[in-house]
């Protein structure tokens, strides 16, 4: 009797390696998560640390497995253990498992453009970029792009293009995004720019920005692109950040007041011709 009582109430190695591992993959994913958002490491190395957090995830629910079936024919404990092994190693891969879905269906590009002919060109922002993912790659990512998002396309503004930039620059100051440059129209340059940084929601990832407002008739054009800085698919985060910035810029111009005409300067008299004298 003494010696079952012994076996009934020692833990099943398995629980125990379970939520061990589990917690070991916790522990890696989340510096993992804090490497890639600080950028302390290069991508490869950090990807690398979590894809070892992924790997010791899928092993403790392995684990797990394995003590439900020990606890099962040996009436070993440890059944809590087990089961926060499972639910830990579960927790760690569901988000993995969500982005993986979503790279299947979504195409492999991290750069996206209002204009894929002619799109907005990175200058202030450029030198924090990898120098082979400065200009907007074209070809095979354009044609990408306008399969699977046909609707991120120009928007057309009734107003000049000093308030639309002005519109513009608003929606990214609420953002609080950092603002690398800043050009309103002045002088002969009668297009204006505005160069940002964004972060993604979860790992922090940088994304930069750029916004080109040209005239267009009697209104303007804004044109925007999105850019990863990682050389790896955004899971279209950047095509989702546009389709908002584009809502929200149309929002502010719709409520803006109406830009005052410029007021001509009055015309100076010409004097009155004298009368020659007889």
């Amino acid at each position: 009797m003494a010696r079952r009582s012994f076996i009934e109430e020692s833990p099943s190695p398995w629980a125990v390696w379970s939520s061990r591992l589990a917690l070991f993959g916790l522990a890696v994913g989340l510096l993992s998560g804090v490497v890639l958002a600080t950028g302390f490491l290069e991508f490869g190395p950090a990807l690398a640390t979590l894809g070892a957090a992924l790997a010791f995830a899928a092993v403790a629910i392995l684990f797990a497995f394995a003590a439900f079936v020990s606890i099962w024919r040996q009436g070993s404990s440890g059944l809590g253990r087990a089961l926060a092994g499972l639910f830990l190693g579960v927790l760690l891969l569901a988000y993995p498992a969500y982005l993986a879905q979503r790279a299947y269906k979504l195409p492999a590009i991290n750069d996206i453009s209002t204009d894929t002919a002619n799109p907005p060109r990175f200058v202030a922002l450029a030198p924090q970029r990898p120098a082979d993912h400065v200009a907007y790659p074209g070809g095979t990512t354009a044609a990408r792009q306008q399969a699977a998002y046909p609707d991120i396309v120009p928007l057309q503004l009734d107003l000049p293009v000093r308030s639309a930039y002005d519109v513009a620059l608003g929606v990214i100051q609420a953002h609080k995004w950092p603002i690398a440059n800043a050009q309103p129209p002045a002088g002969p340059r009668r297009d204006a720019s505005i160069e940002t940084t964004a972060r993604s929601l979860v790992l922090g990832f940088r994304e930069d920005i750029v916004i080109r407002i040209a005239p267009a008739g009697s209104g303007s054009r804004i044109d925007l692109r999105s850019a990863s800085r990682i050389p790896a698919p955004d899971l279209g985060t950047n095509a989702a950040r546009l389709r908002g910035l584009l809502d929200e810029i149309d929002e502010a111009a719709s409520n803006a007041p109406e830009p005052r005409p410029e007021q001509k300067a009055p015309e100076e008299k010409k004097p009155a011709p004298r009368r020659p004298r007889r």
